[in-house]
């Protein structure tokens, strides 16, 4: 599967990292458009290339979006992410850097709002970069990664990724509940949890 990974920080690179050395395709993008990826393109090969960030939606098979959350609005053409899993990996937060606060509202259910074609997938934003990088090739017992979404179909082809990854996929629930689950202030945010002790607080 081709993934289009929308903003590449630090935590974006590492997910481009990890998924070519897992053995998929990536299609990079960012604000400052494709000649400054170069670098990173060359370090990964031919698994990846660079383009604009509506180019990546069209010739990715699945988007995941990892810019900071006030720039999630208007970042793509609602018709380029037309019947794609689209996951929302983007945490927001307030000036200050504590959660902002969206009046009781996932960011996620924003997400679904301002792209209602797509398939949202709350996922990939509760665990630090340099955990990210290395625990899906340790020893041990996998770490989870959660998903959450309305659509048991997109779920499923996340939680295929996950596990391409070395990490253990845990359903969180719908796209609302779960998502809150996972985003900043949630009982899951920037805690690694193993498989089971992730399965045990979802079903206490």
């Amino acid at each position: 599967m081709r993934t289009g990974i929308i903003g590449t920080g630090r935590i974006g690179s590492t997910l481009a990292r990890i998924l070519v050395a897992a053995g998929h395709q990536v299609v990079l993008a960012n604000a400052r458009g494709p000649q400054t990826l170069g670098p990173l393109v060359a370090e990964l090969g031919r698994a990846a290339s660079a383009a604009h960030p509506a180019e990546a939606a069209d010739r990715a098979e699945l988007l995941v979006l990892m810019v900071p959350f006030e720039r999630v609005r208007g970042l793509l053409p609602p018709y380029a992410v037309q019947d794609k899993v689209l996951v929302d990996a983007t945490n927001a937060f307030g000036g200050t850097g504590t959660p902002a606060d969206l009046g009781g509202r996932g960011s996620s259910d924003l997400v679904a709002e301002w792209y209602p074609d797509a398939q949202i997938v709350k996922s990939l934003n509760t665990m630090h970069f340099e955990t990210l990088a290395v625990a899906g090739t340790a020893p041990g017992e996998r770490l989870a990664h959660f998903t959450a979404g309305d659509d048991v179909k997109a779920k499923e082809i996340v939680a295929g990724i996950i596990t391409d990854l070395g990490f253990a996929p845990v359903d969180t629930g719908p796209l609302h509940s779960g998502g809150i689950l996972q985003q900043p202030g949630g009982p899951l945010f920037n805690r690694p949890l193993t498989e089971a002790q992730a399965l045990a607080w979802i079903s206490h």
